[in-house]
């Protein structure tokens, strides 16, 4: 057994080096570590740049993974072209040392890095403890790297640790801010929050066609300068509306009204817009709804307040020829009295009203809120076969014995056969043994689908 084991380390010894990097290169990262312990030779292969042109991190905050972060990114640090980096949280306590080596490991590998073209971090963490001085290091690195990139396209920076501050895109060249196409700032720190970006930062992103910000950084100021003839139309726009931004009373004055919507969709014909709403009060959501967004997704989350049925109504009326993808998600316990009913005391029920005139719907989740088998069903026939996702969770679905009764059998079966029949595939309820993220991740969701948005221009 030792000699075959000998002459099969000779034989790989003896591939060229191109049969070898041939090999790693339909490998996962971590599986060409494994497989650089094979021989010299082999190690000496991992490395070539062709096989790192992209590099995707999920970082846990693991002690034992430390070891082969630190060699992953000293060697492929200085020539990696596009970086997506996500610390796994989910919404747990990570120890704060270990989450924040880890960030500091990764900007410090890539700072010196004038090839890298794509840079996006998430980082979805609740830190038990502030530390500013690990905190101000990392913003200086992620200034370091902007102020020496010479080709960067596409930043994302996203939810994590305040790192974004009104000086970070200060750092970018004049040069490369020409270069960027995508450029997404968002944070979780709201209350007496200084605007990451202002208006006039703006205007020195010529070729940008792709924004995110929190909607408190959205001002009517922004939409003129993206409007402004010297900027390529933008075609997608990304806000995120969190209820503690709203508390301050100026952002609301401050918002695009219907007019600069207008300037802006004219001057960008095609442009999509993506709304995320984390437990936005309705009379607040009624304000920023302006008829000429041209709303393509809407992703609605709550624990506290509950979108009401005028809500959902004035999104049917105002963008049926746009909107995509429609998302009802409330987070809290199914109480005695049930979930919320949008069709409470009324004989039309708005989601199937939304179902009927967006024509262009092809995305619905729903969970936390009462949807009636028979107008599921209604639905799934209204839409067809375009209704491409339709995620229901087994527990927000009641049964109407007397809207059912002329189905024979089981009412759940019958649910399940009707709605199949009209989306023309297999269709069955999200169960609570189902893990779909777009339900227990929220902002992770928000920010793959943002990026997705972002990248399908």
């Amino acid at each position: 057994m030792a000699l075959c084991g000998a002459v099969a380390a000779a034989a790989a010894a003896a591939l060229p080096c191109e049969v070898i990097v041939h090999i790693f290169s339909f490998l996962p990262s971590w599986d060409r570590l494994r497989a650089s312990s094979v021989c010299t030779k082999w190690r000496e292969c991992l490395f070539y740049p062709s096989l790192w042109p992209e590099l995707r991190l999920r970082l846990r905050g693991s002690a034992a993974e430390r070891g082969r972060l630190d060699f992953l990114m000293k060697k492929c640090g200085s020539f990696v072209r596009e970086l997506r980096v996500e610390f796994e949280g989910g919404g747990r306590p990570v120890p704060l040392p270990s989450y924040l080596d880890e960030v500091v490991c990764v900007l410090k590998s890539v700072r010196n890095n004038r090839n890298l073209q794509k840079l996006s971090v998430f980082g979805d963490i609740f830190l038990q403890e502030p530390d500013d001085k690990h905190s101000l290091e990392i913003q200086q690195l992620i200034e370091e790297v902007l102020g020496n990139s010479k080709h960067l396209k596409w930043l994302s920076l996203g939810f994590m640790l305040e790192v974004v501050t009104p000086t970070t895109l200060a750092a970018l060249p004049q040069s490369s801010a020409n270069c960027i196409e995508h450029l997404s700032l968002l944070d979780t720190h709201f209350i007496n929050k200084t605007p990451v970006i202002e208006a006039v930062e703006l205007e020195r992103f010529l070729n940008l066609r792709s924004l995110a910000l929190d909607f408190c950084d959205f001002t009517a100021e922004v939409t003129r300068v993206l409007a402004n003839n010297n900027h390529v139309p933008l075609h997608r726009l990304s806000l995120v509306i969190h209820h503690l931004s709203m508390s301050n009373i100026h952002v609301l004055d401050n918002m695009p009204q219907d007019a600069d919507w207008k300037v802006l969709a004219r001057h960008c014909a095609n442009l999509h817009v993506y709304i995320m709403a984390f437990n936005v009060r309705n009379d607040i959501l009624l304000r920023i709804l302006k008829p000429s967004i041209p709303l393509g997704r809407i992703h609605f989350d709550s624990s506290t307040n509950g979108v009401s049925g005028a809500v959902v109504d004035l999104i049917s009326r105002q963008y049926d020829k746009s909107l995509t993808h429609f998302l009802l998600i409330k987070d809290v316990e199914q109480g005695i009295n049930g979930f919320p009913d949008l069709s409470d005391n009324r004989n039309e029920d708005p989601l199937v009203l939304l179902a009927w005139k967006c024509t262009k719907l092809s995305h619905l989740s729903i969970h936390g809120y009462a949807v009636w088998a028979h107008n599921l069903i209604a639905i799934a026939r209204l839409r067809g076969p375009e209704l491409q996702v339709l995620e229901v969770t087994e527990e927000s679905i009641n049964f109407d014995e007397d809207a059912m009764a002329d189905l024979d059998g089981d009412p759940v079966h019958n649910l399940i056969e009707e709605v199949s029949i009209g989306l023309g595939k297999q269709w069955h309820p999200v169960m609570k043994n189902e893990t779909l993220y777009v339900f227990s991740e929220t902002t992770r969701y928000f920010y793959k689908e943002m990026q997705r948005f972002s990248e399908g221009i």
